[in-house]
C-alpha cells in the first residue's frame, strides 16, 4: 500500500521516534508499505515519522542511485567497491562518524521542491536491526552514508534543514512558509531526495 508523505510542518517529523520489537503490530505491512511509498515517490530513502509513524525505522536504497550514475560519478559519490544497498534499519544508533567530511546537495520528500548543500562525514558506523530483527553492525561510505545519516536523523525528530547556516535558514523562510501554508504543489525535485 503506498501512503501520502507527511509534509514539512507536521508534528511527527520533530518527534523522537521509539524503539520497536518485533512484536510491533503489522511490522512486515509497514516495511513492505515504506518500501512501495519509496518507489512511488522515485526517492532513496524514507523514514517511517515520513508515513506518520514516529516509531525507528527506516528503509534506504542506493543502488537504484548508483546504477544511473555514470562512472564520474560514481567515483565521486560512492567508494571503491560500493553498489549501493537496498536495506531496511531498524532500531538504528549511529556509533561512528569519520573525521573526513563532504558537501553535496540533498533533498527531502517532506520538504518538497528544496534542494541544499550540507556537509556530512564521508564513512559511519551504524548498529542496527534488519527487517528479521537480526543485530548489524556496518560501515558505510559515501552517498549509501549519506542517506542513512538523513534518515536515521528523521528518526531523531531532525531534518536536513537543521545542518542550514542561520543566513541560509533565514534566506528559505518564505519558501518554507508556502509549504507549511501548503500553498506549493507537493511534487518531488528531479534529483533524488531522501
Amino acid at each position: 500500500m503506498i501512503k501520502p508523505i507527511t509534509i514539512y510542518g507536521n508534528p511527527v517529523l520533530r518527534k523522537e521516534c521509539v524503539s520497536i520489537e518485533k512484536t510491533y503490530p503489522g511490522i512486515r505491512e509497514v516495511i513492505e508499505t515504506m518500501w512501495q511509498t519509496l518507489r512511488n515517490a522515485d526517492g532513496c530513502g524514507l523514514a517511517a515519522p515520513q508515513i506518520n509513524l514516529p516509531i525507528k525505522l527506516f528503509v534506504v536504497n542506493s543502488r537504484d542511485s548508483y546504477a544511473y550514475m555514470s562512472a564520474r560519478e560514481r567515483e565521486r559519490f560512492f567508494a571503491k567497491d560500493d553498489c549501493g544497498i537496498e536495506e531496511t534499519f531498524i532500531n538504528a544508533e549511529i556509533t561512528g562518524y569519520s573525521d573526513e567530511v563532504w558537501t553535496t546537495g540533498e533533498g527531502c520528500l517532506s520538504i518538497p521542491d528544496l534542494y541544499e548543500e550540507v556537509t556530512r562525514p564521508w564513512s559511519i558506523t551504524i548498529k542496527y536491526q534488519d527487517k528479521e530483527f537480526n543485530e548489524q553492525v556496518k560501515v558505510y561510505h559515501g552517498y549509501t552514508a549519506r542517506i542513512i545519516q538523513h534518515e536515521f536523523e528523521h528518526t531523531e525528530g531532525k531534518l536536513y534543514i537543521d545542518h542550514l547556516s542561520p543566513f541560509r535558514k533565514q534566506l528559505l523562510r518564505n519558501k518554507l512558509a508556502r509549504i507549511l501554508k501548503r500553498k506549493i504543489n507537493a511534487s518531488y525535485p528531479t534529483q533524488k531526495s531522501y
